[in-house]
């Protein structure tokens, strides 16, 4: 089997393995790279994701990316605008003529002999083995299942007579006018796609079992058109980017500290939507704190303007069966429904399933230590980006992938081929995410743990990681720097690989 060495390997061509080529390019532009890219194309969720209505949950300002200006009115995004954005990123850039489709990553092994990975894939439909070789392993594939959701066993789901839709799935030929459509779920899709389907179907429902918190915004911001209009445009962008970052640490802050105070705002601003008449109390409470969970944003108040309008409207209550004509609840109440959506949730996944091993030995990254919350206990040379829960996904990849770099860029100076966090032992663990949504419940063994003090912790503070990840020391005495013990060939992957 042929194989093909790089400098950096880079996983996912979606938001993240874009910005990572980037980086890479202006930062490290002596290091050769490779983007391995499971799908067809470009744009990662934002191309898989193609159900009604798909748009951000945050504005472009923060979404995108630091070093493109986001030039187009919205700053709430609808999905193909955002995948247009990231494919011009790469094309612009010449990252596009660096990405391998069609390449599934399925193992990584690592030699400390030779300080680099061994990454094993496959290619194509016909599943052709493939490896590659490299010295640092960028992990940008995210923490979503793309091969599967998350949908709660319902009984009786095989006797519905009507059609059911996974919004990670979406039928290209379903056509729902004039339906009864029942969505199942109060979260970020839910709340997308009801009032989308609104506007063809007879009626649209959505059926939860709990409130979640939803809040309005403007789809354009009328401040950053102006700036767009009147100045450079990396100007206006940089300024309306840390006004919106600035406005959302205060207000997450706010939500930490005084609780009951922001929750009272935000749902007197659903009952300003609304009216007094409506049941805020029983549709549109959360029994958690705001930003226990994520918020839902809801551009130009699209969401309550369908239920003002009659074409949708909430049901709160439990499931009991489906029927053959819908959904019978535990109230005793039955809804009727042609198509049911099935916006219940995602499940997540660390590393795009890929299983790791580090010289011969398969590594749980459940039972790992996050570092800086991008690199992994006992773990040499492997990163991976994340985002943030309670801003934009692109904030904290963008300063990963400058550590990153920053540490490439050190390990060439001090003439150090291997970079390894140690996890100290009087470090305790925490989850690594603190929210009680149910998808990040589900996932708590699978998700790595963060430490209970730097650079362990998780802050989810942009301003703080700024000034961890860009201006703080990368030998820090936890990552430690080392040369491999012999300069052999790339030892053999283990010989569960080596029966493909």
């Amino acid at each position: 089997m042929a194989v093909e060495h790089f400098d950096v390997v880079i996983v996912g061509a979606g938001l993240s393995g874009i910005g990572a080529g980037y980086h890479l390019k202006k930062n490290c532009p002596g290091k050769n790279y490779v983007i391995l890219e499971g799908r067809d194309a470009i744009g990662g969720t934002w191309d898989l994701f193609r159900y009604p209505g798909i748009r951000s949950d945050s504005d472009m300002y923060t979404l995108g990316y630091s070093f493109k200006p986001w030039e187009e009115a919205k700053a709430i995004a609808d999905g193909p605008s955002i995948r247009k954005y990231v494919r011009e990123t790469a094309a612009d850039n010449g990252i596009d003529k660096n990405i391998r489709f069609n390449t599934l990553v399925k193992r990584a092994s690592w030699s400390s002999e030779t300080a680099t990975w061994t990454v094993d894939v496959e290619q194509g439909a016909q599943k052709a083995p493939a490896r590659f070789t490299c010295n640092f392993l960028f992990m940008a594939s995210g923490y979503y299942d793309y091969n599967t959701g998350y949908v709660p066993e319902f009984a009786g789901v095989e006797s519905f007579t009507g059609k059911i839709a996974y919004p990670q799935f979406w039928p290209e030929d379903l056509d729902y006018t004039g339906k009864k459509v029942v969505v199942i779920g109060s979260g970020a899709t839910a709340v997308t796609v009801v009032p989308e389907m609104a506007k063809r179907a007879a009626h649209v429902t959505m059926l939860q079992r709990s409130p979640t918190y939803v809040v309005s915004r403007p789809a354009e911001d009328a401040f950053a058109n102006w700036l767009r209009r009147n100045l450079p445009a990396k100007l206006a962008y940089g300024i309306t980017r840390w006004r919106n970052v600035l406005f959302g640490m205060y207000f997450f802050n706010m939500a930490r500290k005084k609780p009951e105070q922001v929750k009272k705002y935000l749902i007197n601003m659903v009952r300003q939507e609304l009216g007094p008449d409506y049941d805020v109390n029983t549709h549109f409470t959360p029994h958690y704190n705001p930003w226990d969970q994520r918020l839902c944003l809801v551009p130009d108040a699209d969401l309550f303007e369908a239920i003002r309008s009659g074409s949708a409207s909430v049901v709160t209550d439990h499931i009991e069966c489906f029927t053959s004509r819908g959904l019978k609840l535990k109230s005793g109440k039955e809804l009727e429904a042609d198509v049911v959506v099935m916006a219940t949730g995602l499940k997540l996944i660390m590393l795009g399933g890929m299983e790791v091993f580090v010289d011969g030995e398969k590594k749980d990254m459940g039972q790992t230590m996050s570092y800086k919350g991008m690199m992994y206990s006992d773990v040499p040379n492997m990163a991976s980006a994340f985002g943030y829960t309670n801003a934009s996904w692109t904030l904290k990849c963008d300063l990963t992938c400058e550590y990153v770099c920053r540490i490439l860029n050190h390990m060439d100076r001090t003439g150090a081929k291997i970079a390894v966090p140690h996890r100290d032992a009087s470090v305790e663990e925490a989850p690594w995410l603190d929210f009680s949504s149910g998808y990040v419940q589900r996932a708590r063994d699978v998700l790595p743990k963060q430490g209970s003090k730097a650079p362990w912790k998780l802050y989810q503070n942009y301003a703080l990681d700024m000034m961890t990840l860009r201006y703080g020391k990368v030998d820090d005495g936890t990552l430690e720097f080392t040369s491999p013990r012999s300069t052999a060939n790339p030892a053999p992957a283990p010989e569960a690989m080596a029966a493909e």
